[in-house]
C-alpha cells in the first residue's frame, strides 16, 4: 500500500481527504494538520521515511518542506489560479449582496506574480486592489495588520487570504474574509501526480543494484605481508567489514579475488545506505592500508546493474582520488556520491546537432556534459581553463584543449580575460552557449 501524507490547516486536509476517498484503495491518505505553516518542517522530518509522497495544501507548506526534504522527494500542491481567486469574488459578492471591488489579498512571493495577473484580468483599479506578498518566514501578525489597516481605512470591502491563522485572527475582528482554497478539480490533478509519481518510485527503489569494491595494489599487500597468516587474517577482517554492510542492504557478498567483491541489493537499499558505504570505504582503506574504489550499478535485471557497475569502477579508478561513483540505468553518472562536490551528469545524448558538433570538436559527450554539470553546480557566469583542470582533476593542457574546440564549434564563447597577477599570462574566461 502507497502512503501520502496531506498537510495543511483543518479545513483544507478535509477537503483534500473529501476527494481522495474518491480514488484506490491502495493508497492511504494520512492527514497532518497544523495550526501554524511554520511547524511543516518537523512534521515532514519526522516522517519522511514513512510516506511514499507528500500533498500539501498550498505553496506555503510546500516552500518550507522543500527547503527539508531531498530534491528527489515526491511532494506536490495546488498552486492558485484565477478560479480559487474568482470563486472569493463570487462568495463575497453573494454574501454581501453587492459586487466586491475593494479588496486586500496576501500571497507567498512565488505565486504572487500569477495572483497579480488573475487581478489584472478582472479590470479592477489599481487603487481598488491591495497585495501584499511574503515568503516561508512571514509573520502572521503583520499579514493580519496589513488587512485590518486597510479595512479601517474603508479602502476594502474584505481580505482573500492564503493563511489559516489570518482567516481566524480577521475573523474575530469581525472582517469579511475568505480563504484562497483549491477546487476539486485541482485537487484531483495534483493527486493523480502524487500517485502516479509514488508508483513510479517504488518500481525504481526495488530496481537492482550491484556494488563492485576494489582494493587497489592487492599485490603489494601479499608483498608487505610477514607471514601468510596476515593476509589471511586480513582477508577475514575485510570479509567482516562487507558483511555488516550487507546486513545493512540485505544483500549477498559475492568475492571475486584478487581484492574484488560484488554486493547484490536494490536501489532504494543503495540510496539509502550511502553513508555507511561511505564509512565502509573508509574503514577498508585504513585497514588494508590502500586506496578503495567502488562502482555502483543500477538496472531493471542483473546483468544490466552489473554492466553499469563496471563502467562505475572503471570510472571510478579513473580518477585520483578513486572514491564512489553511480551509473544509473538512464545514463546518468554521479561521482563523489553523498559528499559536498557530489556531480551528476550524463553520458548520453539525443541531440543530433550537439552530438555532430561535438564529433567535429574531438570532446567526448561525458565530458561536456561534465564540464556543463559543474558550471552549474558552482554557479559561474564565467570560467577559466584552471578552474576545470582543478576541479574535474585533468591537465591544463587538456582542459586549453577542451575549450579551444568547444569555442571552435560554437559550443562555447571567449568572454574576456582576467590577470591574476603582476607577470604572465591574463587567463581567458570562458562560457558555455546554451
Amino acid at each position: 500500500m502507497y502512503r501520502i501524507g496531506v498537510v495543511g490547516p483543518p479545513p483544507s486536509v478535509e477537503r483534500i481527504l473529501a476527494v481522495a476517498n474518491e480514488f484506490e484503495h491502495g493508497i492511504e491518505f494520512v492527514p497532518f494538520v497544523y495550526e501554524d505553516a511554520k511547524s511543516v518542517s518537523s512534521i515532514v522530518s519526522e516522517h519522511s521515511r514513512e510516506f511514499n509522497g507528500w500533498f500539501f495544501s498550498g505553496p506555503i507548506p510546500y516552500t518550507i518542506a522543500k527547503n527539508v526534504l531531498s530534491p528527489e522527494a515526491n511532494i506536490v500542491y495546488c498552486p492558485p489560479t484565477g478560479s480559487n481567486l474568482y470563486r472569493c469574488f463570487i462568495q463575497m459578492s453573494v454574501d454581501r449582496n453587492e459586487i466586491v471591488k475593494r479588496v486586500s489579498v496576501d500571497m507567498i512571493e512565488s505565486e504572487g506574480i500569477y495572483l497579480q495577473e488573475s487581478l489584472g484580468e478582472l479590470d479592477i483599479p489599481d487603487e481598488d486592489k491591495h497585495l501584499m506578498t511574503y515568503d516561508e518566514n512571514y509573520d502572521a501578525q503583520k499579514i493580519t495588520q496589513f488587512h485590518l489597516d486597510l479595512w479601517r481605512a474603508g479602502k476594502t470591502q474584505g481580505a482573500f487570504t492564503t493563511l489559516f491563522s489570518v482567516e481566524r485572527a480577521l475573523q474575530k475582528e469581525g472582517i469579511p474574509v475568505y480563504r484562497v482554497l483549491m477546487t476539486k478539480m485541482e485537487i484531483r490533478q495534483a493527486m493523480k501526480i502524487v500517485i502516479e509519481k509514488a508508483k513510479s518510485s517504488y518500481f525504481k527503489d526495488t530496481q537492482i543494484g550491484v556494488e563492485i569494491i576494489e582494493l587497489e595494489q592487492m599485490d603489494k599487500i601479499a608483498e608487505r605481508a610477514k607471514t601468510r597468516f596476515h593476509l589471511q587474517h586480513l582477508e577475514l577482517k575485510i570479509r567482516q567489514i562487507l558483511l555488516l554492510l550487507c546486513e545493512k542492504l540485505d544483500g549477498s557478498l559475492l568475492a571475486n579475488g584478487n581484492g574484488r567483491y560484488q554486493i547484490f541489493s536494490t536501489r532504494g537499499a543503495i540510496q539509502r545506505e550511502i553513508d555507511i558505504l561511505r564509512n565502509t570505504v573508509q574503514q577498508l582503506s585504513l585497514e588494508a592500508d590502500v586506496p578503495v574504489a567502488v562502482g555502483v550499478g543500477f538496472g531493471e535485471t542483473a546483468f544490466s546493474a552489473e554492466n553499469n557497475a563496471r563502467k562505475a569502477i572503471q570510472h571510478a579508478k579513473e580518477r585520483p582520488e578513486f572514491g564512489i561513483v553511480i551509473v544509473q540505468d538512464d545514463g546518468v553518472i554521479v561521482e563523489s556520491v553523498g559528499e559536498s562536490d557530489q556531480l551528476s551528469y550524463s553520458y548520453r545524448s539525443n541531440d543530433k546537432d550537439l552530438l555532430e558538433k561535438l564529433n567535429k570538436a574531438n570532446v567526448s559527450v561525458k565530458t561536456y556534459h561534465k564540464i556543463e554539470a559543474l558550471v552549474q553546480r558552482m554557479g559561474w557566469t564565467t570560467f577559466t581553463t584552471t578552474d576545470i583542470a582543478t576541479y574535474l582533476s585533468m591537465t591544463m593542457r587538456n582542459a586549453q584543449r577542451i575549450m579551444g574546440s568547444l569555442c571552435e564549434y560554437d559550443l562555447a564563447e571567449l568572454k574576456g580575460e582576467e590577470q591574476q597577477a603582476m607577470r604572465g599570462r591574463p587567463k581567458k574566461m570562458y562560457r558555455l552557449k546554451k
